[in-house]
């Protein structure tokens, strides 16, 4: 009798919920029609001749929620949407040659080829490419991506207007992500900087205090010009002050950046000169072209592995160090072996064998400079705010040279020919008495600074085109670092290279590149009148 009496109910429910379903899937479908049919009006105003017409397309467009909305806007800003004359069919297409190939703009099918006279460019003008970039970041505040939608809200932010005021102020209520609010909570106190309430801009202007937002401080500069309310106007002054400070600190954060990486190229470029010069004291002036073998050997092997860049650049690593290294064995074993003694003869021996090297490169790769590629890990830089970023591949650079260091270090400090190196460079006489085979070690220490310098020259090869005279640019810088460091001390080296690099970037935007490096050798030359073994002299017998 139960089971009866509750048989039309649930027969009730099951029809109340199939129709709620239908009302839904009719809802939906008809929302769906909606955006179609707006997409649709959208893309036909983009036909017409009127700059005002197709600012409405534009507009229906980016608002109708279509995927193809962003692909349409994208090809309207770089200049690839076409019509057909003959249909006004919407295409994709690169003009460059008579017979291009086209697609469907809307559907995305390829259509072939078309004569370019056949088509016609959809113009646009300045104001439609602001509208443009405006309606692709409110696509963009929608992307699952938060740094997509950060980067579309600070888009937004440069150029806010009541419509999109009230579009991020909407943003805000659903937004989770920390970064995101915090770049809408920043737009929404420059919309607030504009309204007449000076409560509520009060509230903003100590919400925007220390905020490094460009589009904060363009607002406040504006504000402080225009406003006649001197409590707001003094408030907006002391915290336009604050960013300021910031702004300041940070560039030199910036310039102490950029003189550390030049301080590490330095170091790189001057480590195996401090080797052979303190060891067996020859003054070798092939120097800077033992490390353009290693820049070549980064290119050669980057044009053995076209597709391979990363590996390629790793591979280059040990290359560069074993044709450096054995060439400068060659040398040594050819021609500065019969020099040792004679610094000065030394000095014109290799001054003349980096010209044989440098047109032999010249012979075999033109003396045209040629073009290494960076591995993309490497592109790119880490934005720390809005105001400090620091570029990858130098960021990557200076963690190389102290590796290198490093890893140099332990060689003459852990390893047996390391400690024959040592021994030769404090007491030839006492090392050959006690069975170290002087010759073969001089042979071993000038290789293996020759690789070291090959090892710079991959490093330098990602910072700067590759030619003849590659070398030429660091063989003074690294006889600088050499002297100033003290002769042979591997941590002098270290310290002279990295401050030589921050002096020479913070002298650099008062006095220029070329007089900053003039006043940094009239620097060196007093500091060695005065201190003729340089920071860190030797001591011992080695300092004999």
């Amino acid at each position: 009798m139960h089971q009866a009496q509750s048989s039309p109910y649930k027969i009730k429910a099951l029809f109340i919920l199939l129709l709620s379903m239908l009302f839904f899937s009719l809802a939906g479908l008809c929302n769906a029609n909606e955006k179609a049919e707006q997409f649709d009006e959208g893309t036909t105003l983009l036909l017409q001749k009127n700059f005002q017409e197709k600012k409405k397309g534009i507009e229906k467009i980016a608002t109708s929620g279509d995927k193809r909305a962003e692909a349409i806007l994208l090809a309207l800003l770089d200049g690839k949407l076409f019509r057909i004359k003959k249909d006004n069919t919407l295409v994709y297409a690169r003009v460059a040659s008579p017979k291009i190939e086209i697609t469907a703009a809307l559907s995305g099918k390829p259509l072939g080829s078309i004569k370019k006279r056949k088509l016609k460019k959809i113009s646009i003008n300045n104001t439609l490419r602001s509208t443009i970039k405006d309606a692709l970041a409110k696509i963009d505040l929608t992307n699952p991506d938060p740094q997509v939608r950060k980067d579309a809200v600070n888009k937004l932010t440069t150029n806010l207007t009541m419509e999109s005021s009230t579009l991020l102020a909407k943003q805000l209520q659903s937004e989770q992500d920390n970064d995101v609010r915090e770049a809408l909570t920043t737009a929404m106190a420059i919309t607030a900087l504009r309204s007449g309430d000076n409560e509520a801009r009060m509230l903003a202007l100590n919400d925007l205090k220390g905020n490094l937002n460009p589009a904060v401080h363009n607002e406040l500069t504006r504000l402080i010009a225009e406003e006649e309310d001197i409590t707001i106007r003094s408030k907006a002054e002391s915290v336009l002050s604050s960013i300021d400070s910031k702004i300041s600190f940070y560039g030199l954060v910036e310039t102490l950046f950029f003189g550390l990486s030049l301080g590490s190229v330095l170091v790189l470029a001057a480590i195996g000169l401090a080797i052979t010069f303190g060891v067996i004291g020859v003054i070798n002036m092939a120097h800077g072209e033992l490390i353009m073998l290693g820049a070549y050997t980064t290119y050669v092997i980057q044009q053995m592995l076209p597709g391979s860049i990363g590996i390629a650049l790793f591979l280059s690593i040990p290359a560069a160090f074993i044709i450096s290294g054995l060439t400068g064995i060659v040398i040594e074993r050819t021609v500065i072996r019969f020099l040792y003694g004679r610094p000065l003869e030394t000095l014109l021996a290799t001054f003349g064998i980096s010209l044989i090297l440098q047109q032999a490169v010249r012979s075999i790769f033109s003396p045209l400079n040629r073009s290494v590629a960076s591995p993309a890990w490497m592109s790119g830089s880490f934005q720390i705010n809005p105001i400090l970023s620091l570029t990858t591949n130098r960021t990557v650079i200076f963690i190389f040279s102290l590796l290198v260091f490093a890893g140099l270090y332990l060689v003459l400090k852990k390893s047996s020919i390391g400690l024959q190196v040592r021994a030769v460079s404090q007491n030839r006489k006492m090392a050959r008495a006690m069975g170290i085979q002087a010759a073969r070690v001089d042979a071993l220490t000038f290789g293996l600074g020759s690789g070291i310098a090959g090892i710079a020259g991959v490093a330098l090869s990602q910072l700067t085109n590759v030619g003849p005279n590659l070398g030429q640019a660091y063989i003074i810088d690294s006889f600088m670092v050499v002297v100033f460091g003290g002769v042979g001390n591997l941590w002098g080296t270290l310290i002279s290279g990295l401050t030589l690099g921050v002096a020479n970037k913070f002298l650099e935007p008062w006095a220029g590149a070329m007089l900053a490096k003039i006043l940094i050798l009239i620097f060196i030359i007093l500091f060695i009148q005065k201190r003729p073994q340089g920071l860190f002299p030797q001591k011992g017998r080695a300092a004999g």
